[in-house]
Formats: C-alpha cells, sequence, structure tokens
C-alpha cells in the first residue's frame, strides 16, 4: 500500500469501527454488532444440501495443504492432529480436507497426500479419525469429503524439482515454473486418461466412506487452467465455452459412473487476476499484451476487471448435471497472493499488500454473494473469511441472514484457532490470542520445504525445530529486500 499505512484490524475497537472502515475504503459489508449463539445464531440453522442430506450448521473447514504426507502420499501424525482439530472444530462441513492428488504426477510437493489403492485407506481412517474427535468434543457429526486434484502447471512430484503439466502455453507464467517448450502441454489422449484417474479416485473415496468428492477447478492448477485455455487445440478448448468445459463434463460423468452414491462439488476461482510480482516495495501487476485470453473470470481487454460471465455459465451447467454445490475462491496463491488469501504481511517469497487487505475480503464475499443471486439453486460456500479476524463472526452472521451465500469456509484460521465455529455458536467469547492475524508462516514454511502449520500462535509448531529454519529464512528475506 504506496503512500498509505495499513490500519490493522486488530487495532479496530468495535464492530461500528469495522463498519466505518469498509465504508472508507469504498468495500462496504454487512456487519452485526452483538454475535448470536445457537440456536438463535443464522449460523447455527442446519444446511441442506439435497437428497435427505444436510450440514448441522454454516461453518465450512476450506482444505488446505500441510506438506506433511509420507512421500508414498499417505498421512503423517501431522497430518491426523489437523484433521483432529478439523473434527472437534465445531464445523458442520469438511469441506474436502486438503487437496489429494489423483495421480503421482499431479503432487504440489512431494509430500501431498495422493490417493490410489495403495493409500485410501490411510485416507479413510484419517477421516475415521475426524469424526471421533468430533464425537469425543461434542460436536455434531460434520460432512466430511475429499478435494481431489491434479497441480498441473504447480507439480512438483519430487524435491525441488517442477514438473509442470499444461493444457496449453501462457505468456506469463511458463517462466516462473522453467517451461521453455510445447513439451509439457498435455495432449487430448493424456487429458482422457486422466479423465480416468479421476473416476478411480472417487471409486476409492466412496469406498472409504467419504460423503462426496471436490473436483477442484481453482488457484492456478490443472482443471482450472483448463477453464481459461482459449488458445488450446483440439477437443479441450479453444475461444467457445462449451468447448473449455468439455473436460469438467467429462469428469462429472466419468465420476459418476465410477461411485454412484458419491455426491460432488466443485471449489471454483470465479475471477482470476493477471500475476502480481514484487518491485521495490510493492506488488504490481506483469504487463501484458491485451486482449488477455488467458484467465478465467477476466475482462480480457482490462484484466483488471472481473467479468462473471463465463463462471456464472459454468455454474449453471454445473447445477444443470447435477453439482450444485460450489466453493466460491479466486486467483491463485502463486501468482496473485493477495487476491486469494487477503493477508497484512506477504510469504517470504510474495510482495507487501498493494492494497488494504479488507477490500480483497469484501471483494471476495461479494463474489460469493453474486454468484448466488445469479444461480440461487447452487449451495454456495464463501471463502476470504480470516482477515477479518475479531469481526469474523459479525460479518459471517450478517450475510448469511441476508441470504448473501450459504455457508462460511474456513482457511487459515482453522489451523491457529479451530475451535472458532464451536466457540462462536456456543456464544463464548473468541480466543483473541488464537486468532490468525495473517502473518503467512503457513504459506512461508511450505515454500522453504518444510510442513505447513501456524508456527506463530499454535504451541505445538511454536516449539518444533522447522520454526528456527522458517525464521531464519524470513530475516534473510527481508534483508534481501530491505
Amino acid at each position: 500500500m504506496t503512500g498509505e499505512r495499513l490500519r490493522r484490524v486488530a487495532s479496530l475497537r468495535g464492530a461500528g469501527a469495522l463498519r466505518e472502515r469498509l465504508e472508507e475504503l469504498g468495500a462496504p459489508l454487512p456487519c452485526d454488532d452483538a454475535v448470536l449463539a445457537a440456536p438463535e445464531s443464522p449460523l447455527a440453522e442446519p444446511l441442506a444440501l439435497g437428497d435427505g442430506l444436510r450440514a448441522p450448521n454454516r461453518f465450512v473447514v476450506q482444505p488446505m495443504e500441510g506438506w506433511d504426507g509420507t512421500l508414498e502420499g499417505e498421512p503423517s501424525e501431522l497430518t491426523l492432529r489437523r484433521w483432529r482439530n478439523f473434527g472437534r472444530s465445531g464445523a458442520g462441513w469438511i469441506w474436502g480436507g486438503e487437496a489429494v492428488a489423483v495421480r503421482a504426477d499431479g503432487r504440489a510437493n512431494p509430500n501431498q497426500l495422493r490417493i490410489g489403492p495403495d493409500t485410501a485407506p490411510a485416507l479413510g481412517r484419517l477421516r475415521e479419525a475426524l469424526l471421533a474427535a468430533a464425537r469425543e468434543a461434542g460436536e455434531p457429526e460434520p460432512v466430511v469429503g475429499l478435494q481431489l486434484t491434479h497441480s498441473g502447471r504447480w507439480s512438483m512430484p519430487e524435491p525441488g524439482r517442477r514438473a509442470p503439466r499444461v493444457p496449453g502455453r501462457h505468456p506469463l507464467l511458463d517462466r516462473r515454473v522453467g517451461i521453455t517448450d510445447d513439451a509439457p502441454v498435455l495432449s487430448d489422449a493424456e487429458v482422457g486418461a486422466l479423465v480416468g484417474c479421476f473416476a478411480e479416485a472417487a471409486r476409492l473415496a466412496e469406498a472409504e466412506g467419504f460423503a462426496f468428492v471436490d473436483v477442484k477447478h481453482c488457484h492456478g492448477y490443472l482443471l482450472h487452467e483448463f477453464l481459461g485455455a482459449r488458445e488450446r487445440p483440439g477437443g479441450y478448448g479453444g475461444a467457445r465455452l462449451e468447448d473449455r468445459l468439455r473436460l469438467a463434463e467429462e469428469l462429472i460423468a466419468a465420476v459418476r459412473d465410477a461411485a454412484p452414491g458419491l455426491r460432488l462439488g466443485v471449489r471454483l476461482s470465479v475471477f482470476d487476476s493477471l500475476p502480481f510480482q514484487r518491485v521495490g516495495d510493492e506488488g504490481v501487476p506483469e504487463a501484458t499484451a491485451l486482449p488477455y485470453r488467458h484467465g478465467f473470470g477476466l475482462d480480457a481487454e482490462d484484466p483488471s476487471r472481473a467479468d462473471p460471465t463465463e463462471p456464472v455459465a459454468f455454474v449453471r451447467r454445473l447445477v444443470a448435471l447435477g453439482v450444485a454445490w460450489i466453493n466460491a475462491t479466486s486467483a491463485s496463491p502463486y501468482y496473485a497472493p493477495h487476491v486469494q488469501r487477503p493477508a497484512a504481511f506477504p510469504p517470504t517469497d510474495g510482495y507487501p499488500p498493494p492494497e488494504d487487505p479488507l477490500v480483497g475480503v469484501a471483494r471476495l464475499l461479494r463474489a460469493a454473494r453474486d454468484l448466488k443471486a445469479a444461480v440461487p439453486e447452487a449451495v454456495v460456500v464463501s471463502s476470504g473469511w480470516t482477515y477479518l479476524q475479531d469481526y469474523l463472526p459479525h460479518v459471517a452472521q450478517a450475510c448469511v441472514r441476508e441470504g448473501w451465500f450459504d455457508a462460511v469456509g474456513l482457511g487459515r484460521m482453522a489451523l491457529s484457532y479451530p475451535e472458532l465455529p464451536a466457540d462462536v455458536l456456543a456464544g463464548r467469547s473468541l480466543a483473541r490470542k488464537k486468532l490468525c492475524r495473517t502473518f503467512s508462516d503457513c504459506t512461508s514454511a511450505p515454500r522453504n520445504g518444510l510442513v505447513s502449520g501456524c508456527y506463530p500462535l499454535d504451541p505445538y509448531y511454536r516449539k518444533r525445530p522447522e520454526r528456527e529454519a522458517l525464521e531464519k529464512w524470513k530475516r534473510d528475506a527481508a534483508a534481501e529486500t530491505a
């Protein structure tokens, strides 16, 4: 934020002060003065998900990668601890737990979870541990799914070596992952084989008792890139949206055939962003020729602006196919983290926020609101809540009561303060020392090859040996940019 000092959310004195700050920024949001407990709270109202299934409340734990699985793709003790925390959180819906690769070459890091015949039983035990933790904490049983993914451009199945697979070339992002020729571009035959991998993954997830799978279309990963593959020749790309949706439709059909009792959801980046980079003390978008034909949900002539036309059309098509659960997010943490996860402090490889993060929060919540208004049949989960910190429940309660969307998705907050939903619904005061202040250590750690966790606020991670290495990397990064 060039020339303007960021005003910390923790410094605001009351919900009225937050409303005033949001108005000052031109980013107003609903915000209640008082937070209600269950059963009066709108956040405590059960959410009907169709076919007799319902989530017991409106809180959702979003999927997060811990970089802490085994090299074979099974959960570790750290993974188990995180999922048990999700279980005792009080959230009524666990959206996928974390991203699970459908095959080895699609892992975003060498320790990402992977689903296959050899690893599926361990993933099933992870689900069982989560549900047991909910019972032990006296919390209602949540709806638990698994997020299925191929990391595409951002694949790194072996330590320190990117192995990107992409729908087509990208004028700005190729150099970030070392693409210099067409070798990483998937052929139509390879895409067809990938469909089979998703179907087999879904079959295994159903056999292990998961209620649903999320077919991940967000954050710059492979399926998200296919949505914007306007310059890809062949059957899965081109100027027409219908052609770019072919892969999603084939995936849904294949998953249904392989796992007919399994429900489906889609986590979707409903708008994208130009890639940002650090220039001095600023985060600035990269220059590009116009029209910019490589994003999804962007105005090609002015890529600083969202264009909801195609995302809304995609969601309408998903609903027509019986996939009505949409988890609305945006952009990518790899090239526009301030858009995807508004924060006061950038990761070590990032850039200072070019706007007050509250502006980013409002942008994400309004995108979810607009999607719900355009496709009211969809069950819409919203993202981008953590930076609201002390006032997260005040805004969440108001937004759900006013029908902006159906549910409130918590990401990083669930690492530092997993019990927040339980505390809010029970009418307890928030544990302010647990509130995520968006220090971004949970991102900086994996960017430097360490397990992800809340090193500043979670005593368990504060005591781990990785913390010393992380602090050194942060000091070195600060010295380089000083």
